[in-house]
């Protein structure tokens, strides 16, 4: 499964980890005994009569909750519990193993209790599981053997005997030892600040409480269903509904719980988190401090706790111990001030880039908004007054929005016709139109896409490529070909008829798919680049595709469309000068020495030297290669070299290659294009249903 889609199933989710500030003194010993006994609430019982009532009834996908499908949510809710195989054994699987069909019924039937008995079992285990962690604290450490840890855990097989957990938590509490070695501490240290995190688990997992358990459950019949259809607790969907808004006080980052770890998802354009440079999409927050006050270890803590820690008033200063991605690296402090995170933020930009070639208008386009096509309108005017001599449309990182803006972004570059095709969950297949006659902008164009573009931004590029309109760079893009819906559980009627109730929370599921005009779907494909922006593929798990559940890929008829330009007649001398340059340039050297090494590596993405010496020569060579293409691209700039990587000067900006050569295939392109005919417009953008396109990693 992609590692960025099963942190942001677990952000949904609310697994029983951790939080609480706790006091100097080591606390009060605990016992298993103090473990609540969680029983279902009665509200819950209708709630999930009617979150059942609307994936049954509305979902695209058509399934029955027969045996067969009760069993696969039986699975998945285990795997939830316990994704890393860490807590349970196989004969706690099989203790239940004769009700595992049976919660389908119990869905239907609004009583979910075999889910809160494996809940329970579950606080059990993972009680047990850290009360060994606190004993083993007490046994010498030693850093010198060679041992090694493999978190790639989910695929294997659950553990025979509790034995074989054993030896698998004396690994994990050394990588916890030695990762506190390598920041500095000291034995003492380490034993202090590692009795301190257990301990609050302890305590955390005796304060559990039905929510946890409710919506847990209820995610893991979610995800059965789709990747992308999820239960929303009251709390969830307060968060979603200000997320939605955009306009939020903050570090602008989307959090995720991994294990025990707050991962970093992804960056809202233009917030403090994003601004920094300091941070990337799966780093982990092992502590955070406020400007006052010094840092908290937050390892274990639970996802809301952490959150409200991090979020503040505007202006304030908060500090994060951040572990950076790859669980190989030696922490790292970063203090971020917070912002307000404004709509205005993630609007689109025009910059333009003047080089020895020529002038090249580039807009970034961050996420489908509403209002985004009148902003691309006003930006195209200042282009074409720019007598610019083509304009790229980054569309990287950019993970959906609104159908209404794809269909009306592309009518800019396009007379009129059609842009996507929609079928819902009766089989009906509706084609959207560029009602708008005339053209924005007749010029060149590069659309650039990565592996993280989805949903609306497929739409976009499948349609300039469809109409041989632009010419696509980038990577093979991210494969969502789904359209979700989002629904309040409370009814109207529920004010008047139970005042008494509380809030509900919400659902979001799939209500359609999406295809190219020329009838193929992007779900799970994506959209392939015309010109690969290197050579070397990334051997990772990004994308639909490795998503669990996802819709499969298919295709409806071809819609009725004329191809505008034709840049296919073009592409073979495009792609040999784009070769050429890339062969010479020392960014992208970089790009493929660091590719090669993360492929050759990928069988052992997961596993982790428990050798001190071996980690510290590890950080030290990456370091030194850090080191080395730094001052390198110093010299570049005619600017001092540095002795150690935090000299580098705070303005310094790291070159993106890829922007850079989309400018350059851009002024390929320029001479051998010829503008498009362009009638005059007769009329506005017409209205239409706005549909959101939600994005696939948040």
């Amino acid at each position: 499964m992609n590692k960025l889609v099963k942190a942001f199933v677990k952000l949904t989710l609310i697994l029983c980890l951790v939080s609480q500030s706790v006091q100097a003194k080591e606390s009060k010993e605990l016992t298993a005994d103090q473990l609540p006994v969680l029983k279902q609430d009665p509200i819950h019982e209708v709630v999930t009569r009617r979150v059942t009532n609307f994936f049954t009834q509305s979902h695209y996908r058509n399934f029955a909750l027969d045996g067969a499908f009760s069993a696969k949510i039986f699975d998945r809710y285990f795997k939830l519990l316990d994704a890393n195989k860490a807590i349970f054994i196989q004969s706690d699987i099989d203790k239940f193993r004769n009700k595992q069909e049976q919660l389908g019924t119990e869905l239907l039937d609004g009583n979910l209790q075999t889910a809160y008995e494996i809940y329970n079992l579950s606080l059990k285990k993972r009680f047990e599981r850290y009360q060994y962690a606190l004993a083993l604290l007490k046994q010498p450490m030693d850093f010198s053997t060679n041992d090694e840890i493999d978190f790639k855990r989910d695929d294997m097989a659950w553990p025979a005997s509790e034995q074989e957990l054993d030896d698998y938590w004396k690994k994990r509490v050394k990588y916890d030892e030695l990762s506190l070695a390598l920041s500095g501490k000291n034995e003492t240290q380490i034993r202090e600040t590692l009795t301190k995190r257990y301990d609050r688990v302890l305590k955390t997992l005796t304060q559990s409480n039905t929510e946890d358990a409710f919506q847990l459950f209820m995610n893991a019949f979610a995800r059965e269903i789709d990747p992308h259809t999820s239960y929303l607790a009251p709390r969830k969907k307060r968060d979603f509904d200000s997320e939605m808004s955009l306009s939020f006080e903050g570090i602008g980052a989307t959090l995720s719980q991994e294990d025990d770890y707050t991962v970093i998802m992804s960056f809202v354009t233009g917030g403090p988190a994003e601004k920094s440079k300091q941070l990337a999409i799966g780093d982990k927050i092992i502590g955070v401090g406020q400007s006052n006050t010094p840092i908290e270890d937050v390892i274990g803590w639970r996802l809301d706790d952490i959150v409200d820690k991090i979020r503040g008033p505007k202006g304030t200063t908060v500090k994060l111990e951040i572990l950076p991605a790859g669980n190989k690296s030696k922490p790292k402090i970063v203090e971020l001030t917070r912002d307000k995170i404004h709509f205005e933020d993630r609007e689109a930009k025009l910059k333009v880039i003047d080089n020895q070639r020529g002038k090249v208008g580039v807009i970034e386009i961050p996420s489908f908004y509403m209002g985004l096509t009148d902003k691309v309108a006003h930006l195209l005017e200042q282009a074409n007054r720019d007598n610019l001599q083509g304009i790229v449309i980054d569309l990287r990182d950019n993970g959906g929005g609104s159908l209404a803006e794809v269909i009306a972004l592309t009518g800019l570059f396009i007379d009129k016709g059609p842009v996507v095709q929609v079928r819902d969950n009766l089989q009906k297949v509706t084609v959207y139109d560029d009602k708008n006659k005339g053209i924005e902008y007749t010029g060149p164009i590069v659309v650039m896409v990565n592996r993280y573009s989805a949903s609306a931004s497929e739409i976009f590029a499948a349609a300039m490529q469809d109409y041989g309109r632009a010419v696509i760079v980038g990577e093979t893009t991210y494969g969502k070909g789904t359209v979700q819906t989002s629904r309040n559980i409370s009814y109207p009627v529920d004010a008047r008829l139970h005042p008494e109730w509380p809030e509900l929370g919400g659902v979001q599921y799939t209500v359609q798919k999406f295809y190219r005009i020329n009838g193929g779907s992007t779900q799970l494909k994506g959209v392939e680049p015309d010109i690969e922006m290197i050579k070397t593929k990334y051997v990772d798990e990004t994308g639909e595709r490795y998503l669990d559940n996802a819709m499969p890929w298919d295709k409806v008829p071809s819609a009725e469309y004329k191809p505008v330009a034709n840049v296919a007649t073009m592409l073979p001398s495009l792609k040999s000068q784009h070769l050429a340059r890339i062969a010479k340039n020392p960014e992208f050297v970089y790009l493929e020495e660091d590719i090669t090494r993360y492929n050759d590596k990928k069988d052992r993405e997961y596993l982790v030297s428990l050798n001190k010496a071996k980690r510290e020569a590890d950080q030290k060579a990456n370091d030194d290669r850090d080191l080395k293409r730094i001052n390198e691209r110093l010299t570049r700039a005619g600017l001092q070299n540095v002795t150690k990587l935090e000299d580098v000067p705070k303005d310094f900006k790291v070159p993106d290659p890829y922007l850079d050569e989309a400018v350059e295939i851009t002024l390929d392109l320029a001479p051998k294009y010829h503008k498009i005919e362009n009638p005059k417009a007769e009329s506005n953008i017409s209205e239409m249903k706005i549909i959101s396109l939600d994005a696939p990693v948040k």
